[in-house]
């Protein structure tokens, strides 16, 4: 089924380039404001589209999702929503509706078009050029082929260079899909910090004079080059200590974004790119040539990260939830966490942290004056104006990142992932670090060997 919605999606937009389709005018709008801008459309995105006024010229802007969304102006009543649960948010949730319809004169209403059906919305109502609402919110398996084949309308097409969105996220965030433009969006909350990140044991690193690594960060100088120094002091393998012992599967997708690359960001694969194979080589050398890596165990998934807890690794794959289970702040040693060392390919400015998940936010091509959808849909992501205290519960997260330092740069990286989805094609054993950490191939065969697997996934993948 989603082979096949995936392929109307790319015949329908070469239908739509050869067609030059631009959609079905609609009536003269009221300008709406939002985001310390009032732009609401003076560019090519924002004409010939369809929009939704009843007669006294109030615009309806509708949300596309596959469940119940609260609070949108069919609701009146903070317990129209079975599930509140913290009445003063959704009192004040729905405070802020009341202001959006008067500010922006538009009503904002949800239609759930079920998980199949707006999979086909995407596809039929978009390629006749009548969008069925002026906004969607996707998964990215089927959201990412949408914004590839050129079905969504730009953020920068909309003049949102320099705003919120690109700048401090305090309300919405964006994501680049390696293109020149950007197409998704979504809230900048978060209710715990989805990254990993690169823990060490301090303790054991001042034992061997060695510098914190979160100050080398912050210098520019937290390189590959720097931890293989840093491992190679720490293993002691008499000891039965090893500067590395860790989830290969979270490594390797931090590693590939440190180097700025990528396995899976698109049609085509990039698994045998220079910048893939200079990842594929650090971690052999890592476990074959430096045997700074704690060896690989098959039989049991948790030991291979979990011996840090033990002081018998100096570094290690963390999260706010590892903390909390495999341990943190209860162990007799201080942990740090730093984002991942820069790779000879990579860029500390540029580089990005973890792959990206979730649901976000699409205009679709089509829609009249997508400037003022976007204004709503900011203000109404924002009834907490602007203060995230209020809106945003991150204690627990916080708690378990132990300092206030180590949670900064897991904010940092939270708010920086990048877009590489080869953990969601069902590569299973097809796919695996195991045979460059055991010495059975070298970077390049095992690049060579594996293209074809990924490069058939991403095929069925985008149709």
């Amino acid at each position: 089924m989603k082979k096949r919605i995936l392929s109307i999606i790319l015949a329908a937009f070469m239908l739509l380039a050869m067609l030059g389709a631009t959609g079905c005018g609609g009536e003269e709008k009221p300008e709406g404001g939002g985001q310390n801008n009032t732009n609401n459309g003076t560019n090519n995105n924002n004409t010939g589209g369809t929009s939704q006024v009843d007669a006294s010229g109030v615009r309806t802007i509708r949300i596309g999702t596959w469940f119940d969304m609260y609070y949108t102006s069919q609701h009146q009543d903070v317990y129209d929503n079975p599930e509140v649960s913290d009445v003063i948010i959704a009192e004040m949730e729905l405070e802020n509706m009341r202001k959006i319809e008067q500010e922006h004169n538009v009503r904002l209403e949800y239609i759930n078009l079920t998980w199949n059906g707006i999979q086909e919305s995407l596809t039929t109502s978009i390629m006749a050029g009548r969008p069925d609402v002026d906004v969607y919110l996707v998964d990215l398996q089927f959201g990412i082929p949408t914004v590839l084949s050129g079905f969504a309308t730009s953020l920068e097409g909309m003049e949102l260079a320099g705003t919120d969105v690109f700048t401090d996220n305090v309300v919405m965030q964006s994501l680049n899909l390696g293109q020149d433009d950007t197409y998704l969006f979504r809230s900048s909350l978060m209710s715990s910090i989805p990254n990993y990140l690169l823990a060490f044991n301090l303790d054991m690193l001042k034992e061997h004079n060695l510098e914190n690594p979160q100050d080398l960060w912050d210098r520019g100088e937290w390189t590959w080059d720097k931890w293989q120094e840093y491992m190679v002091e720490i293993t002691d393998t008499q000891q039965n200590i090893f500067g590395w012992s860790g989830y290969w599967t979270n490594m390797l997708e931090n590693l590939v974004f440190s180097n700025g690359s990528t396995i899976a960001s698109g049609p085509v694969t990039t698994v045998t790119a220079a910048p893939t194979i200079e990842v594929f080589e650090f971690i052999f050398n890592m476990y074959n040539t430096w045997r700074v890596a704690r060896p690989w165990d098959e039989s049991n998934w948790e030991v291979n990260n979990n011996m840090y807890a033990r002081g018998l690794s100096g570094f290690w794959v963390t999260a706010d939830w590892l903390m909390g289970e495999q341990g943190g702040g209860d162990l007799p040693f201080e942990v740090g966490v730093v984002p991942w060392p820069v790779g000879p390919s990579g860029n500390q400015a540029t580089n990005k942290h973890g792959s990206v998940g979730g649901n976000w936010y699409m205009i679709p091509r089509g829609i009249d004056n997508p400037r003022q959808v976007y204004n709503v849909m900011f203000d109404w992501l924002n009834w907490y104006d602007y203060d995230r205290e209020i809106a945003e519960d991150l204690e627990w997260s916080r708690n378990q990142y132990i300092t206030d330092r180590n949670f900064d740069y897991a904010m940092m990286m939270a708010l920086n992932t990048g877009f590489d989805i080869w953990e969601s094609l069902g590569l299973g054993d097809g796919f695996s670090m195991v045979e460059i950490m055991e010495g059975e191939k070298t970077a390049s065969q095992y690049a060579e060997e594996v293209r074809n697997v990924i490069q058939d996934a991403l095929d069925n993948f985008f149709g």
